[in-house]
């Protein structure tokens, strides 16, 4: 469990002029959940969208489990086992639920789409759909496996998007403010099912505003202002650091306020 699976060095990165990210330096273990708060505006989907290989980096390197990323195009990332949700939620609308995972899993499988759409590979379908089947119900949705993505409710779309992740059987999860849409029981049940994805040891980073979340499912915590690391440590270090309260979790006290800054 000591493993260092995830390590970022000094990435940095700029948009005309304005800095976005600068200097900022983590690791995350086999494993463990590193949860990614600052104010809107902090780099926080920035850094998810170079760690994934949206934007490369001005400077700065990503380690995967000792294999460089940096200035991998997205599908090689993916293909190295870096699989992430999105701020606003990005589905195949054309597609049903089920489809939608089975799209995630294709990219494990030894033939290609076409082949497959043509039912040249009943076998690799087979096992494709049962895994698709399986994710669906980690996240409660297999009794809306037929229905059309776009007519799922926003917060069911986001359990559906986790559920396709998962289907790439993912060695590192960015999660980009999973709980947005959801409600009570949806989050409930998210916590509940990031807890199983950890035990399986994927290590998650998770960019989230909720910090009740954060603060149960978190092993470490990484807080980014104005594009700078400004702390790191323990949920309970994090959230009783006096820099951090100022800067994000509210003076008045750093336990309560942080749900009034939920987007």
């Amino acid at each position: 469990m000591n493993q260092t699976m995830l390590r970022v060095h000094g990435l940095h990165k700029s948009f005309g002029g304005v800095t976005a990210v600068r200097d900022v330096s983590f690791e995350a273990l086999l494993g463990q959940v590193v949860a990614i708060i600052g104010p809107n505006g902090a780099g926080k989907t920035t850094l998810f969208n170079m760690i994934s290989g949206v934007f490369p980096p001005d400077d700065g390197e990503i380690w995967l489990n000792g294999r460089r990323l940096d200035g991998l195009p997205p599908h090689k990332v993916a293909r190295l086992g870096v699989a992430r949700t999105f701020q606003n939620v990005q589905l195949f609308g054309n597609m049903t639920v089920l489809e939608n995972v089975k799209m995630g899993r294709y990219r494990h499988e030894r033939t290609n789409l076409i082949a497959a759409a043509l039912g040249a590979t009943h076998r690799e379908e087979e096992r494709t759909y049962r895994a698709a089947m399986q994710r669906l119900k980690r996240v409660g949705l297999a009794d809306k496996a037929d229905l059309l993505a776009p007519n799922l409710p926003l917060g069911e779309q986001r359990l559906l998007e986790l559920a396709r992740a998962l289907a790439a059987e993912p060695r590192l999860l960015l999660l980009d403010e999973p709980t947005a849409g959801l409600n009570a029981v949806e989050t409930i049940r998210l916590a509940a099912t990031i807890s199983r994805i950890r035990a399986n040891n994927v290590t998650v980073l998770l960019v989230e505003h909720y910090m009740n979340l954060v603060m149960s499912v978190a092993d470490r915590v990484v807080v980014l202002n104005y594009g700078e690391k400004l702390a790191e440590g323990r949920p309970e270090e994090v959230q009783n650091d006096p820099r951090v309260i100022e800067a994000y979790l509210g003076q008045e006290n750093g336990h309560g306020n942080a749900n009034r800054n939920r987007r």
